[in-house]
């Protein structure tokens, strides 16, 4: 296109045709996004599944509707361990398969770099919020001798894992095996979860612990009875905990 003709060309004009490139390029990016999909378990209508993201066995996940993944996630569900690169060079390692499944429900929002081992079952219900970085598994590396590498030892501690409806998961969250999060419950910012965390409360540290529950009665959030009162400056801790896990 010659220089003069560029420069008699309104600006607007140049603004708005560059706006129309760009929309018609994101529609195309996404049509072929939604094309190169792999196939699950279920049909998953709606899911937005954002790039970088590994992928392992997804003809064992099970996806509901409208269920948006971000980037750099990592959903492996393990068949066979070890793979190639975790097996000793003479073979002093320990076998296993499994048969895992994971089930992720309607409307579950991942921000970024969700991290799902399965060797069990994995459910995370509907309507869960997943901040970035939330690690969670069902098994663990076993540590049955303190003598020998722990990536040949194995799998142990395989337990499902369930995430309950309308949940909130904060940054760089841990959940271990065989934990039951219930409804509508919040695990804070940076928290390792052990054990079970009660329908709706609120769970901080390391390991997690209960600092508020729900009281439906005077449809506020108040410490557990069991839990000692501390002033005024933990007070408003708690409070913040509460605001941004």
């Amino acid at each position: 296109m010659p220089t003069s003709f560029v420069r008699r060309v309104p600006k607007s004009l140049l603004d708005r045709l560059a706006i129309a490139i760009g929309v018609r390029l994101q529609r195309r990016h996404g049509a072929i996004s939604r094309a190169s999909l792999p196939r699950f378990a279920t049909a998953a209508p709606g899911l937005v599944l954002q790039l970088p993201c590994e992928l392992r066995h997804p003809e064992r996940i099970h996806l509901g509707r409208d269920v948006k993944i971000g980037p750099n996630s990592v959903l492996k569900l393990i068949t066979v361990y070890p793979r190639a690169w975790m097996r000793h060079p003479d073979g002093d390692h320990v076998e296993q398969t499994f048969d895992p499944q994971l089930h992720i429900g309607d409307r579950v929002t991942a921000s970024s770099a969700l991290h799902l081992i399965v060797y069990d079952h994995v459910s995370i219900e509907d309507d869960v919020l997943l901040a970035g970085n939330v690690y969670i598994s069902d098994g663990s590396h076993a540590i049955v001798r303190g003598d020998r590498p722990y990536k040949y030892q194995g799998i142990e501690r395989v337990a499902p894992v369930r995430v309950g409806r309308g949940a909130w998961l904060g940054q760089n969250v841990v959940v271990l095996p065989g934990v039951t999060i219930g409804a509508y419950a919040v695990v804070g910012a940076n928290a390792v979860v052990t054990r079970d965390v009660p329908a709706g409360s609120v769970a901080v540290g390391t390991p997690a612990r209960v600092v508020r529950r729900w009281d439906a009665e005077s449809e506020t959030w108040v410490r557990p009875a069991a839990e000692p009162h501390h002033g005024d400056a933990t007070e408003v801790a708690v409070d913040s905990e509460v605001r941004a896990p």
